[in-house]
């Protein structure tokens, strides 16, 4: 015990303020790599290549097996090489954030029409969110924020028109050419109908008690991860309103919720840029799950 003791304290007479730094920067990039692959299939992954590495470590330490060792030492190039390819879509989806965080816009897209615009497009949202769920017709409305979602436009139907309650609710009529696949506002308009949004790869919906959620959950969860929208899911089977963001969705709210959610998410102010890099990697600071 003394001499452990020793040895702390000859470490910490040691530290400077370099040293310090050293230590908060690699602890960063943990952080930073670990949160990236959270609720992810990768996280798994990583728990089985940690074990396996302890392991490794310790039959070549603790054991004298030079074939083994040699073996170990020749195969551990090939593992490193093999890393980026298992890790391939956690990786891409970690520096498209990172990628996103970098966009210092003052004001975003929607925040540029005028409040009377935009509380009308949002009542317009709650409305018809409230009046689908009464009849338990199923919906999924994204509306875009900073990130564009050109790309996600161009797989539906242009329309360019008014939000309105009809017309959303026209939209979602079962069985009608538009109902499949999702709205997506812009601008305070509906500009594209029965888009194909991006399935979500993470294990949010797999650690819920309602894992009977279907596409339309696991593409507003999709688009919520790719980009910095906000979608609107209302479900098929129960009614119930979810609100997806950075990944994280809220699920079973009111329209009064609905609406001041929408309100903060799209009030001016909230668009400054420190928020908006906050908001990339720490969405937990201003998205909450129900418990």
């Amino acid at each position: 015990m003394a001499n452990f003791l020793d040895n702390v304290l000859f470490i910490f007479e040691r530290l400077n303020w370099l040293s310090i730094l050293d230590i908060l920067l690699v602890t960063l990039i943990f952080f930073v790599v670990l949160y990236s692959l959270r609720d992810t299939q990768a996280m798994i992954l990583l728990r089985g290549v940690i074990f396996l590495t302890v392991a490794l470590v310790l039959l070549t330490t603790l054991v004298e097996l030079p074939a083994f060792s040699w073996l170990v030492q020749n195969a551990l190039p090939a593992l490193l090489l093999s890393i980026p390819v298992i890790f391939a879509p956690e990786l891409r989806r970690a520096l498209e954030r990172l990628g996103r965080a970098g966009t210092m816009q003052i004001i975003n897209t929607v925040a540029k029409q005028p409040d009377v615009d935009l509380k009308k497009a949002i009542h317009a949202i709650v409305e018809a969110s409230a009046r689908l769920s009464a009849r338990q017709h199923g919906a999924l409305i994204v509306i875009q924020r900073q990130d564009t979602l050109e790309q996600y436009i161009e797989t539906g139907v242009q329309m360019r028109a008014d939000v309105t309650p009809e017309l959303l609710l026209q939209i979602f009529y079962p069985d009608t050419p538009l109902h499949d696949g999702a709205v997506i506002i812009a601008e305070g308009r509906v500009v594209a109908a029965a888009c194909v949004m991006p399935l979500s790869a993470s294990g949010v919906l797999n650690r819920s008690p309602e894992r009977q959620m279907g596409l339309r959950h696991r593409a507003a969860l999709g688009v919520s991860e790719v980009s910095d929208a906000v979608s609107v899911v209302v479900s098929e089977q129960s009614g119930s309103i979810s609100i997806s963001h950075a990944g994280r969705m809220i699920r079973r709210i009111d329209p009064e919720r609905l609406e001041n959610i929408l309100t903060a998410f799209f009030r001016p102010d909230a668009a400054t840029p420190q928020r908006i890099w906050l908001q990339r990697f720490f969405p937990y600071l201003f998205t909450h799950k129900d418990g």
